[in-house]
């Protein structure tokens, strides 16, 4: 789950790293009486959408007069953001967050993930802060240090004193750094995050480290540990049926094809979209329905499927080793009569019970068609798609 900026740095202040004063708006109202609050002559006005990229896209604004904070939120709030990293329809922005500039005389790069090679948390730092770090990693990868964090241990002081004169900071900076690595590391344990990045941390005129941006994902499977994190969610900034989705217990990610997935596990579902390809068609979605799926979530799982205007055909594939065979054709039987399904679908089933969910599919009098070979049923779908799109 990502955090909006503002939520972001809330949390970063609670572990004593230091961000730029500034607070959210989301109307007009509001907006003036933060920049009364905040004082000044000078403010930046920035988007809140999960997306990187928000100044190139404009959507942080710099401005010089209440007037010209009025227009800025104005311009911003009520629209969408379209950016690098969104679709072509954009995120819509809610809120803006209101800040006094800072003086910045350097930009660092600093962040905490989970390596999954070296099953570390561990930090990446580099002087060129303020850019990609993809383009960074990709043009001049010696520009960037890896630190591995031993979790019995922890963090130690040699690592944050490394990260330190590797950056070349000297004074407080280099000081404040062990401070700011020491709360993020405690802020990502504390909170099951899975990436916590500051892009810039900047070195301020004083000599002060500040974090000009701030960007935290968190591990949903930890949310239930964390109830006021889990009331952080923005819906709007998902897509709808992922949100739905995810309501009732389905892993869902809308993808660009016309042939739809419904697949019982997660390394089931690559490989059958991966087939999919193969046999030259483009999968619409990823839909893990798990392992003890029932009949009311294959109907669920069909709603969100039929959601989506882009589908021509739907491949099951199910194997049946906690779930029975049976009792799936039986949920897709009844799901098909729920929703009206019109579309054609084809519909491997294999384990448990298998031969009975079958027969029921082929006495269902429905566009049910039942595929005992995988390749087969891929094969039937991408061409029920193409016959439906030519």
């Amino acid at each position: 789950m990502n955090l909006h900026e503002y939520q972001a740095k809330q949390l970063f202040n609670r572990y004593g790293i230091a961000t730029p004063h500034g607070e959210v708006a989301e109307d007009v109202e509001t907006a003036v009486q933060v920049v009364t609050r905040l004082g000044g002559s000078r403010w930046v006005v920035k988007a809140q959408v999960h997306s990187g990229g928000r100044g190139k896209a404009g959507g942080v604004l710099v401005v010089d007069s209440e007037d010209d904070v009025i227009q800025a939120t104005k311009s911003l709030i009520g629209t969408s953001l379209v950016t690098q990293q969104t679709t072509a329809a954009g995120l819509p922005i809610k809120k803006v967050l209101i800040e006094q500039p800072s003086e910045i005389v350097r930009e660092i790069y600093l962040a905490l993930l989970v390596d999954r090679v070296s099953k570390r948390v561990t930090f990446m730092v580099s002087a060129q802060g303020g850019m990609d770090i993809e383009e960074v990693a990709e043009n001049n990868p010696e520009a960037i240090l890896t630190l591995a964090v031993d979790p019995v241990v922890g963090l130690q002081g040699f690592q944050c004193r490394r990260a330190g004169f590797f950056l070349g900071l000297t004074g407080d900076a280099f000081k404040q750094l062990q401070s700011v690595m020491r709360g993020l590391y405690q802020l990502f344990i504390d909170n099951d995050a899975s990436l916590v990045e500051i892009n810039p941390l900047a070195v301020n005129g004083e000599g002060h480290l500040l974090a000009v941006d701030a960007k935290i994902n968190l591990d949903e499977n930890g949310l239930f540990r964390h109830n006021e994190l889990a009331a952080m969610f923005d819906p709007s900034q998902e897509n709808p049926a992922e949100v739905t989705a995810r309501d009732f217990g389905l892993n869902y990610i809308a993808l660009d094809g016309n042939v739809a997935c419904m697949v019982n596990g997660a390394g089931l579902a690559m490989a059958t979209m991966d087939l999919i390809q193969k046999e030259g068609g483009e999968p619409a979605n990823f839909l893990d329905v798990g392992g003890g799926t029932t009949a009311e979530r294959v109907a669920e799982a069909f709603k969100l499927i039929l959601s989506d205007s882009k589908v021509k055909s739907i491949l099951v594939n199910i194997f049946g080793g906690i779930v029975r065979c049976d009792l799936i054709a039986e949920g897709i039987i009844q799901a098909a009569k729920e929703v009206g399904l019109s579309l054609p679908v084809v519909v491997r089933l294999e384990g448990t019970n298998a031969e009975q969910g079958r027969k029921l599919l082929a006495e269902s009098g429905m566009n049910l068609q039942a595929a005992q070979d995988l390749t087969a049923a891929a094969k039937l779908a991408v061409a029920a798609a193409g016959e439906l799109s030519a």
